[in-house]
């Protein structure tokens, strides 16, 4: 049992997990930070159907989530040949697939938390700081941010949370390829289906602890 966890089969998903991961929620909080900041504040027409489709990913099937983007990915699909003939970019069975995955499925809890922390910000400060003369992004950068702090931080470690146990969208997009887009969930699944139960349950501790932590840090920013 020592020996996996010095081996390959065991290293080599959890390292291309964590990487996968944070790249994924560093998209997804960026663009939830700029998403989120727009739909607090805006009042139109749909608004309720745009927020709508934004949470989809929280509730379809991975499945339906991996198939949807496998057909705009891939070389049929319009994002992914407008991607492979202007950026010579691939996202089908490889690591930028598993990326784009993980960054769709974690976006919805990542864009909740921070409009929800962006919404607790005390109006009237707001618009003291637009009296003042402060534009939208000044008053995102120097008054709603740093009041919406505890926001901030526990939208990334849930994004990063999710993105570390996504599977079904993960497996259709970019596969399991040893070594190259096997994440943690894949590698777990194919370790059972193989019969290798001592690198299941260890991958499966290691999740759980991973797992663990990021909600004990989540926690303590609610708290604090």
């Amino acid at each position: 049992m020592n020996s996996l966890f010095v081996s390959e089969n065991f290293w080599s998903p959890v390292l291309l997990s964590l990487q996968v991961s944070i790249a994924a929620t560093v998209i997804a909080f960026l663009l939830g930070l700029v998403v989120a900041w727009r739909m607090a504040a805006a009042v139109f027409y749909g608004k309720s159907l745009l927020e709508t489709a934004f949470l989809l990913p929280l509730v379809l099937p991975p499945s339906v989530v991996g198939f949807i983007l496998l057909v705009l990915l891939g070389r049929n699909g319009w994002i992914g040949q407008a991607a492979s003939a202007w950026l010579n970019l691939s996202f089908v069975f490889q690591p930028l697939g598993a990326i784009v995955a993980a960054s769709v499925v974690s976006f919805p809890l990542i864009y909740q938390t921070l409009k929800t922390g962006f919404l607790s910000v005390d109006k009237d400060v707001k618009e003291a700081a637009r009296a003042q003369g402060a534009n939208e992004w000044q008053v995102l950068i120097h008054i709603v941010l740093p009041l919406s702090l505890r926001s901030l931080q526990a939208a990334f470690i849930l994004g990063f949370a999710r993105a570390l146990g996504e599977f079904g969208a993960t497996l259709m997009v970019a596969g399991n390829i040893p070594g190259r887009t096997q994440t943690i969930p894949t590698a777990i699944y194919f370790a059972v289906d193989a019969g290798n139960m001592p690198l299941a349950w260890a991958l499966t501790g290691c999740t759980i602890l991973l797992s663990f932590l990021l909600l004990m840090l989540s926690s303590r920013f609610k708290n604090d």
